[in-house]
């Protein structure tokens, strides 16, 4: 191709591509170039971001994925660490397949991670609140992975009695205890030669702790009741939304376990946290109850749009789910109203201001008459820190994270905007 054969003339020591040009398209300049120079670091750029693509990208050698719309500051520090690394990332194995949603630079973040991660067999540890997906993330990541072939085996630990867990992990022999009247065989024997994913992990009893941690280490165990050592060779995705280190710091669970499952982190994002996403999630989840339920599809008006991003949703994904559920069911009409979309008191939702003051200044004049109940200092410094975050998040998000856009919605230069995301961050703050 005339793209390939200017990299033969000119020989960059970086590649800047699109993904989708008038001709070939980037995936195939990419895959052509791995040829020509596999040493040779491509970034590729699109707009048209989602899991699939990421992948795809990695899967065939870019160093890095860039969803548009980009700031500049992140395509040079992009292009910094491709001189530094000079090398590709991934491998022309990943297959694509996969139901995830997304558009957010949180969830571009995700995907891309999962995407560098489609050769490895490393256990990755799962964190998030509950309801965030963090099962499809498991799903993705064993889809995208060389043990795709393999079996993909879920269990939630929290949801089996603790006295059932070990032979549901591990199998039982016939007649190991009272009602095994035949053999079982446990999810780790199910999962050999692919991915075992166990939710809710934090949760396990510190006994089964301790024999997971030899199936890790050593790839095998016994049965229940059983003599014969049994092999397998197993990636396990576990998956928590509870602070593991803070349950080892208090000894509730192990701490060589937690370095066993925790090869590679993922966190995933709560749905406040990914702006746009929601309504583009409802619109998806609207489509399916409708195939479910063989009723019309419902649409969103604007109001509904608006109750939707007011809304914290502390359940995440999943009660934005079971709201497109009842409101396919109950909402008349096909038009979706802000009336139709209760959101509960904690999503700060309320135009009504009898006092003069909107609903977060009450909140704020209230946390801070905690605070100074509580004896606390130094409320101005730390209301402030909140406060920025929040509208740095909100803009960033609204502004597809064009710092220069989101520093003019706010009123403020874009250096200073810089300057005070840098502080925040290193004070802990995830923006």
């Amino acid at each position: 191709s005339a793209a390939a054969a200017a990299v033969e003339q000119q020989t960059p020591d970086v590649v800047l591509t699109d993904l989708r040009m008038p001709g070939e398209s980037g995936l195939d300049l990419l895959e052509q170039l791995g040829t020509q120079r596999p040493d040779l670091p491509v970034i590729v750029m699109t707009a048209f971001s989602d899991l699939d693509t990421s992948v795809q990208a990695h899967a065939r050698g870019a160093f890095d994925y860039l969803p548009k719309p980009f700031d500049i500051d992140d395509v040079i520090q992009c292009v910094d660490r491709a001189l530094d690394a000079h090398g590709p990332l991934g491998s022309p194995e990943a297959s694509v397949d996969t139901v995830m949603v997304g558009e957010s630079p949180a969830m571009q973040q995700l995907f891309r991670v999962i995407g560098r991660l489609s050769r490895s067999r490393f256990n990755v540890l799962v964190t998030g609140e509950t309801g965030t997906g963090k099962e499809l993330v498991a799903q993705a990541l064993h889809r995208h992975s060389p043990l795709r072939d393999g079996p993909f085996v879920a269990l939630n630990t929290a949801a089996i009695p603790s006295e059932l867990l070990e032979s549901e992990l591990f199998g039982h022999e016939k007649g190991a205890f009272t009602g095994a009247q035949q053999a079982h065989v446990g999810r780790f024997e199910q999962a050999n030669g692919g991915t075992l994913f166990l939710d809710e992990i934090g949760d396990m009893p510190a006994a089964l702790q301790t024999r997971l941690l030899r199936v890790l280490a050593e790839g095998e165990f016994y049965r229940v009741g059983g003599r014969e050592l049994r092999r397998v060779e197993v990636r396990v995705v576990a998956a928590t939304h509870q602070d593991l280190e803070q349950r080892v710091r208090d000894g509730l669970f192990r701490e060589d376990l937690f370095h066993r499952l925790n090869v590679v982190q993922i966190r995933v994002p709560p749905l406040r946290e990914r702006g746009g996403d929601v309504v583009r999630l409802a619109q998806y989840f609207l489509e399916a109850a409708a195939r479910e339920s063989g009723l019309e599809r419902k649409r969103l008006s604007a109001d509904a749009e608006a109750a939707l991003h007011a809304h914290r949703w502390p359940g995440n994904v999943r009660e934005l789910e079971n709201l497109c559920r009842r409101l396919t069911v109950l909402s008349p009409g096909t038009t979706i109203r802000g009336g139709d979309i209760r959101a509960p008191a904690e999503a700060g939702v309320d135009v009504e201001r009898a006092d003069g003051r909107p609903a977060w200044a009450r909140a704020a004049a209230a946390w801070a008459e905690a605070e100074l109940a509580a004896g606390h200092d130094d409320l101005m410094a730390e209301a402030t820190d909140l406060l920025q975050a929040a509208l740095f998040e909100s803009a960033l998000d609204t502004c597809a994270n064009r710092k220069g856009e989101a520093a003019l919605r706010l009123g403020v230069g874009r250096n200073t905007l810089t300057r005070r995301l840098k502080a925040l961050r290193q004070s802990g703050y995830e923006l």
